[in-house]
């Protein structure tokens, strides 16, 4: 092998591949563009009920914090949420009201979970969780139970071409 083969092969290069980034294989460390904003993806939590799988991704910007969720029921389907503060309490109710409007519980459960980067504290425990639905069906309340703590969210559908990711990672 001449000096300009061995200067220019990558035979021994180690640059690892970059995973092709969707909804549901995103990792800490990505950026996601959402509404012409760029956002670090700075936590991710896996919930397991069951055999049902579904992802929550904390993305940050300035201190601006959105959350993005995503699962695959019969298609993808993906939401943008924001916590909020609403009193709620266990058993959880049938009907909850926030800034004038109501929402109805679609489901509850319980699901164990798996917390990256910023949520990693949650790492293997359990929450209890349900999730809320207006009359107009544009808009949902998620409530999740994390011991004493509950913690409630607002969101709306959003459609896959409305975000971009970018890896940051392998």
């Amino acid at each position: 092998m001449g000096f300009f083969s061995r200067l220019f092969s990558n035979k021994d290069k180690q640059t690892p591949e970059v995973t092709e980034r969707t909804p549901l294989n995103i990792q800490v460390g990505d950026i996601v563009t959402y509404d012409l904003v760029d956002y670090e993806v700075v936590g991710k939590i896996t919930y397991r009920d069951g055999g049902y799988e579904w992802f929550s991704y904390q993305l940050l910007e300035g201190n601006q914090t959105k959350w993005l969720a995503a699962e695959m029921d019969d298609e993808l389907e993906l939401g943008i949420y924001e916590t909020v503060k609403l009193p709620v309490t266990l058993p959880f109710p049938k009907t909850l009201e926030y800034e004038g409007q109501s929402f109805f519980k679609d489901e509850e459960g319980e699901a164990r979970v798996v917390g990256e980067g910023r949520s990693k504290n949650i790492n293997g425990r359990t929450s209890r969780y349900a999730e809320y639905i207006s009359e107009d069906e544009e808009t949902y309340v998620s409530v999740e139970s994390w011991g004493s703590e509950v913690e409630v969210s607002v969101g709306h559908d959003i459609e896959a071409y409305e975000i971009k990711i970018i890896a940051g990672s392998k």
